[in-house]
Order: structure tokens, then sequence, then C-alpha cells
């Protein structure tokens, strides 16, 4: 067990050209956001978030599980793949305005390179035709949404199949489930914290956690390019020009601090100690990220409305409810006890950090923005207080960590995983 971290695959060079085009998808979506700063666009560019990102997460499971940068076939699908995403990404802002068409028809081009990809031989003999079939049926529900009148429909069940077999497709628990054994919350955990009954389907951890890592250090770089070009905006000699520059990357430093200090490091341990369990992936990562993830895309989209001439009353309700998102999403208020008084602190925590948009009131954006960084620096201090706990107790006895979490969850109470 001491020798998880060591080893592992990890990410290729063409899975890092592939995140490009990724970055200007997610960049265009940010943008939707600042053309019409409501909430109904903020909601809207959620689900759009939401395609973009299991498209993702469909590569990054396919090269983690059957990926080989030595293989000519992985880097040509990869490849591929980045052409029919980089034409989603161009069209995002249609999709805005209520023409999601060539968005639709490329979202299901690229499940058709994903549904090959799952059907070619893998060198470990894995057999992924279940999940070939899975991707072929999205591809048809984006293809004839294209054509239909609300659309978004299909997309949403599209996706949720997606989620039901990426990760999430133990043959054994689906036996189970045919025959209305319903497991209790302790079993699913335990089983969770399980090795897969198929070692082929274990995932690799170390690869998994560098990719995810990778992907929101983009994100996080969004909201450096955002303060950056907003800064060269102004004037030399404008307060508001150094309050946004320095409560800009104050922000973004913070928030980088709170998930590579704490949550990277305890969600892979947790994961190798697993021997890669699906389902626990699917919880850390593929669902787990989905929230902070979004989150830094409305913050970015936020702090750019916040540095705008005349910035509309949503910008500081963007940004503090994108660290509220974040701050809940990586559990950085999680303490580990089981004790009232600590979860009441940590929803009045969430509430303060919201409430603080309530300062546009009386301080002009720029200086909100600044309170903000300031506030998510002292969630960040927190959260390295309590994370250096965590990762003390896991070093110390990681079986005993894993019981006291299984324990805990099968009570119903917080648990020190929960961070």
């Amino acid at each position: 067990m001491t020798d998880v971290d060591e080893g592992g695959k990890r990410v290729g060079w063409v899975e890092l050209y592939f995140d490009l085009v990724f970055v200007f998808a997610v960049g265009q979506v940010a943008h939707g956001v600042v053309a019409d700063p409501h909430w109904a666009r903020a909601a809207a560019a959620l689900g759009l978030f939401a395609t973009l990102w299991w498209t993702w997460i469909g590569f990054a499971v396919l090269y983690n599980r059957r990926g080989d940068d030595g293989r000519v076939a992985d880097r040509l699908f990869v490849l591929t793949g980045t052409i029919p995403c980089g034409i989603a990404a161009t069209q995002a802002h249609h999709v805005f305005e209520g023409h999601p068409a060539i968005f639709a028809v490329a979202m299901a081009a690229v499940r058709v390179v994903l549904a090959a990809a799952h059907r070619w031989p893998a060198r470990k003999g894995l057999d992924q035709r279940r999940v070939s079939w899975g991707y072929t049926v999205s591809a048809v529900l984006f293809g004839v949404s294209a054509v239909v009148p609300h659309g978004w429909v299909l997309w949403a069940f599209a996706l949720l199949q997606e989620a039901g077999f990426l990760l999430l497709g133990d043959r054994h628990d689906r036996h189970d489930r045919r025959r209305g054994e319903r497991p209790t919350r302790e079993a699913r955990w335990r089983t969770m914290l399980a090795p897969p009954r198929d070692p082929n389907q274990a995932v690799d951890s170390a690869h998994l956690a560098e990719r995810f890592g990778l992907f929101m250090i983009l994100l996080l770089g969004e909201l450096v390019i955002t303060v950056g070009t907003a800064a060269l905006e102004r004037p030399a000699d404008d307060l508001g020009y150094w309050l946004a520059l320095a409560g800009g990357l104050v922000l973004a430093g913070a928030l980088w601090w709170v998930y590579f200090s704490s949550a990277v490091e305890i969600y892979e341990r947790m994961l190798g100690l697993s021997g890669g369990n699906p389902a626990l992936a699917y919880s850390l990562y593929a669902g787990g990220h989905l929230m902070p993830a979004f989150a830094l895309l409305l913050m970015a989209a936020g702090v750019n409305l916040s540095l705008h001439e005349s910035p509309p009353p949503a910008a500081v309700w963007f940004t503090t409810a994108g660290l509220t998102m974040y701050l809940a999403g990586t559990r950085v208020f999680a303490a580990g006890s089981h004790r009232w008084y600590f979860g009441l602190a940590r929803v009045a925590a969430l509430a303060a950090t919201v409430s603080l948009a309530f300062l546009g009131r009386l301080l002009p954006a720029p200086a909100v923005v600044l309170v903000i960084a300031l506030w998510a620096a002292a969630s960040a201090t927190v959260t390295a207080l309590i994370r250096h706990r965590t990762l003390t107790s896991f070093d110390a006895d990681p079986v005993a960590f894993l019981r006291q979490v299984a324990d805990r969850r099968r009570t119903g109470g917080p648990s020190e995983s929960d961070t």
C-alpha cells in the first residue's frame, strides 16, 4: 500500500493537444455568459458545459484504460476527435442564440469517434462493446436533436445514459438490482472501496489525477486570461487597474491552493488504495469535479463583468456564487467531524461566501473582487489545516482510515473523506 503513488500511466502528449480545443470551447461558454449576464444564461451555460464535460470525460477514460502514445490508432482517434470538438466550440454562441443544430451534429460526430475507439481491439483484451453501443445511441440522439424542436431534452437523455455506462457498469451490481436486492449504504460504500471484480475495468489513479488536475489548471487559466485582458484596458494611474490585477491573481492563486494542495492528493490516494475502482473514480472525478469545474467558468465570467466600465448587478453574484460552488464541490470547509456545530459552521461559511455579493452596494466592483479574493485566500488557509490532519491520518494507517470512512458512511455522518 505504500507504493500506490509509484508508477502509473502519465498523461499523453496527444491528450494535452486535445485539451487545447476544450480551452477554446470553455472560453466560448464563458463569453456567452458575459454577453448576456442573466441567471437564465448561466443555467444554459451549465447545460452546455455539462455536454462538453462528458465529451471530455469520454476521451479521458478512453485513454486511461486503453490509450497509449506509442499506438498510432490511439493517437489518431484522439486527433480525429479534435475536429468535431473544434467545430462544436465555434458553435457555442449559436446554441445560446437558439440555433444548436451544427453543435448537435458535431457532438454526434464526436460520439461516433468514441464508439469506434471502444470497438477497436485493445492491448489488454478489454471488451467494451457495451460502451461502444452506448456512444452509438448517444450519437443517434444528438443527431436527431439537430432536426427536432426542444432537442436539449434528447441531449439530457444522452448524457444521463452516458453517465450510466461510463465507469459505472459492474455486471454483478446490475444483476443484483434486477433481482430487487437493494444494497445498503454501507454495502455500496464498501463496494466502492473494493477493487473491481474484473481487473481490466480498473482505472489508473495516477493518470486520472493528473488528467483532471491539468484540466483544472486550464480552467484557472481562463480566469487569469480574463484578469489580464481586463487590466490591459485600464490606464495605469487608475486604482481599479491595480485592484483588478491584484484581486484576480490572488483569487486564482487561492483557488489553485484549495485544489492542488489539498483535494488532489487525497483523491488520488483513495483511488489508488481502492485498486482503481471505477465507481469511486466516478464519484471523485467524473461526477465529483463537474460542479467545481463549472464554478471556475462562472467565476471567470463574473470577474470579467466586474472589470467592465459599468458592471451589471449580476457580476459580483456570479463571482460569489461560483466561489461558493467551488468551495462546496471541493469540500473545503468539511472538518471531518460529526459534531452538529461543525456542520452548522460549514453552512454559515458557505452562506457568508455567497453573501459577499451584497458588498457591491457599498464598493466598486473591482474592490469587491479583491475582498472575494481575500476571503478565498482565508478559505485556502483553513483547507491547508484540515487537509493536513486528514493526510496525516491517512498516512498513519490507510486501512484504518478507510474503515473509519465506511463506518461513518454507514451511520450517515460526515467523514474525513468528505474533506
